[in-house]
């Protein structure tokens, strides 16, 4: 017997370390429980190292590129502007390390055990976690899994060199001349918008009516406007069937209104979903309920089938969002802990960084009329707003839903430049049951773009100010 089949105790593991995992094991931690952590990649998960962070550092890129070339209205012309991507790169990954780094130093602060390796579970209370070198048995009280997801491979398009997934487009060494992204949903409007930012010619196929299926109609048709402004080429109801490479690119066959059609570009990026990583887990033979799609099946406190393991983030039901993922970790953490927390969706926003941003939260108003709402709501401008046309970004606006009644704030949409900030306040109304009225009062500073959602809700109230 090797030394490592001697079990190490703990009370809690955690089995990934994203913005679930190592959240969960931080919380954990705090409320006194031994907790190891389990992470078979690097720390941080999807989203530091392959996902929201590098992405928005891309984006951030590719707008300052924008901004040199064209604020000639705002008196700043330049001359002789160029993109050096291999920095574009080195500034991204610059991110990525600072954060992961932190993320390194916040669980060992808070006394939590790292360990490298793939764990598989052996019965309810104990786990093998492998390496390279060796197998090492881990016996626990709980367990939390939070290994995440991974692209989704479609027939005919096996990723490579030129068929991409959201990592691989993201860790191009050229900015590509002409890219094809299979899904308009938001990594993929995300990323082709950052890349026709850089001057690629970016064309979008999307099997559905429209891109950007979360979000209502007028927000989407900003998005299309603006991404056809600069250039690129957006297809709806569109099957992509095959990709081939060439000799410098990739072919891309797809049908579009019983047509075939063919498209070159150097690289197609495949962004058509993602698919909950629970296949290599032991799962089923622990006997924990998967759904159909592979999805743990889950209690109000993120808690499995299995009284002791707990799922959450993308493995679970629900938007694969990183702050819903950050959210179910502390209510699981707290769980195991003894406390009464359980999950409340009412109030998760769902943001996409394109141009403009968009960013919804609570009901819409359609989806509080099908709920038997009488409602009310309120809609002001960008265009209306000092600061917005201070910043030459004007584009948008603010939605407010709310029960007639008596003004309960049901609901909120943003489509303009700092939606992914403004939203917080409104879901922060949702959240704690604020009325117009609370919205409307509050002292707003001025000039800023967070007096947008004032001036909707006064709107909604019929009374206002800054618009007839």
């Amino acid at each position: 017997m090797v030394v490592g089949d001697f079990p190490i105790e703990t009370d809690t593991v955690v089995v990934g370390a994203g913005p679930g995992g190592y959240v969960a094991a931080i919380r954990a931690a705090q409320l006194g429980q031994k907790v190891t952590i389990v992470e078979k990649g690097t720390l941080g998960g999807v989203c530091l190292n392959v996902g929201c962070i590098p992405s928005k550092a891309l984006i951030a890129s590719s707008h300052r590129y924008q901004h040199a070339l064209h604020s000639d209205d705002m008196g700043v012309t330049t001359e002789g502007v160029s993109l050096d991507f291999s920095k574009v790169q080195s500034f991204k990954d610059s991110v990525v390390k600072k954060l992961t780094g932190g993320v390194e130093g916040l669980l060992k602060g808070n006394k939590v055990e790292i360990v490298k390796g793939e764990a598989y579970f052996v019965d309810k209370n104990s786990m093998k976690v492998m390496d390279d070198k060796q197998s090492q048995t881990y016996e626990f009280k709980n367990a939390i899994i939070a290994t995440g997801s991974r692209p989704i491979e479609i027939p005919g398009f096996k990723f490579g060199k030129r068929v991409l997934d959201s990592t691989g487009a993201l860790a191009l060494e050229e900015k590509p001349e002409k890219l094809i992204v299979i899904g308009g949903g938001y990594i993929g409007t995300e990323l082709g918008t950052a890349y026709a930012n850089f001057g690629t010619e970016v064309t979008i196929l999307e099997g559905m009516k429209d891109i950007l299926g979360g979000f209502e109609k007028p927000m989407t048709q900003l998005v299309k406007k603006n991404l056809k402004k600069k250039g690129a080429n957006i297809v709806t109801e569109a099957m992509a069937k095959s990709a081939e490479e060439t000799e410098n690119g990739v072919k891309v066959t797809y049908e579009a209104k019983g047509e075939t059609h063919e498209v070159e570009a150097d690289y197609v990026l495949v962004t058509v979903g993602r698919k909950p990583n629970t296949d290599e887990l032991g799962l089923e033979e622990l006997g924990v309920k998967l759904t159909d799609r592979g999805l743990v099946e889950v209690d109000k406190q993120s808690r499995s089938s299995i009284d002791n393991i707990y799922a959450i983030g993308d493995i679970v039901p629900g938007l694969p969002l990183a702050h819903k993922a950050s959210y179910e970790a502390k209510v699981a953490a707290e769980a195991i802990s003894g406390e009464k927390s359980e999950v409340d969706y009412l109030s998760i926003p769902a943001v996409c960084f394109t141009e403009p941003e968009l960013a919804t939260v609570g009901l819409t108003e359609a989806d509080a009329k099908d709920e038997g709402f009488e409602i009310t709501s309120g809609k002001f401008p960008f265009a209306a707003n000092g600061r917005a046309l201070g910043l030459n970004e004007t584009d948008g606006f603010v939605k407010v839903v709310a029960r007639k009644e008596d003004g309960l704030v049901l609901g909120a949409q943003v489509a303009g430049n700092g939606a992914s900030d403004i939203i917080s306040e409104l879901g922060l109304a949702v959240e704690t049951g604020m009325t117009l009225e609370d919205i409307a009062l509050t002292i707003h500073a001025h000039p800023t773009l967070g007096e947008i959602p004032m001036e909707a809700a006064e709107v909604a109230l019929g009374k206002p100010i800054h618009s007839m």
